[in-house]
């Protein structure tokens, strides 16, 4: 099967790979919005995706999700690794930092899942997510990042909110009452839809600031985000790129 990866912020471009070329899809959710591009990396076949499009034009609540995926499964792709920022929940978790999820919370309020009860409307579609993150993609990016030194959080809670704001720091000090690591905007729904197609999904964040809850500091703007996604870059591009040659083993 082939492998997609989500370039989230900072990873519209798929530099990384060669023989590269956009591509369309047309799904029964509508056309992606974003650039889906096909290329190469060391022999190997990948889909990249450009979630907020080639210059970041879409914001969070604007993606398409179901059409995204639908077009990722209808390429081929059994195998999905997402790129994203994050907020930190959690004062060891610093920024520049980077996490990989085990678990997530869903506070998004749209209406994007259920994808297979519109295409299988009278078929039992229940769908376990009682782990939803792939234990083999976690697993090659947990050594691509231990292999590197690269300083890595090897399991998370992910709160995911509706776009674009920070939390309040009450709902910020909620959530770590929850438990909960990180806070973003885009992991669920990707990760239920990845799950309710059969596609394995695996999301690497990077840690760009904390979250509203600490008092000494307020949450980073959007100028000092992008200086930090810049900053790492490479480090993001080489744990992917690890991991997609230990799935060829």
């Amino acid at each position: 099967m082939k492998v997609a990866i989500i370039g989230g912020t900072g990873h519209a471009l798929p530099d990384y790979l060669s023989n590269v070329v956009e591509i369309s899809v047309d799904t029964p959710f509508g056309v992606p919005m974003p650039v889906i591009y096909s290329g190469q990396y060391d022999g190997i076949d990948v889909i990249h995706l450009a979630r907020n499009g080639k210059n970041h034009e879409l914001p969070p609540t604007k993606i398409n999700y179901r059409a995204n995926m639908y077009a990722l499964r209808q390429l081929g792709c059994g195998f999905v690794m997402a790129t994203g920022t994050c907020g930190s929940l959690q004062e060891e978790i610093c920024p520049g930092e980077v996490i990989i999820f085990d678990q997530f919370i869903d506070m998004t309020r749209q209406s994007v899942t259920g994808i297979l009860e519109e295409l299988n409307p009278h078929d039992s579609n229940y769908v376990s997510l009682a782990e939803p993150f792939s234990e083999e993609l976690r697993d090659n990016l947990i050594e691509s990042a231990i292999v590197q030194g690269i300083t890595v959080h090897t399991k998370g809670i992910v709160i995911s909110i509706d776009g674009q704001r920070s939390s309040s720091r009450a709902e910020s000090n909620l959530y770590r009452t929850w438990n909960a690591d990180a806070i973003n905007m885009t992991t669920a729904p990707e990760v239920i839809l990845a799950r309710e197609l059969g596609m394995s999904y695996a999301a690497l964040s990077l840690c760009t600031g904390y979250d509203s809850w600490r008092n000494s500091d307020f949450p980073p703007d959007p100028a000092e985000k992008m200086e930090l996604v810049n900053q790492n870059h490479d480090k993001i591009v080489k744990l992917l790129t690890y991991a997609l040659k230990k799935l060829q083993e």
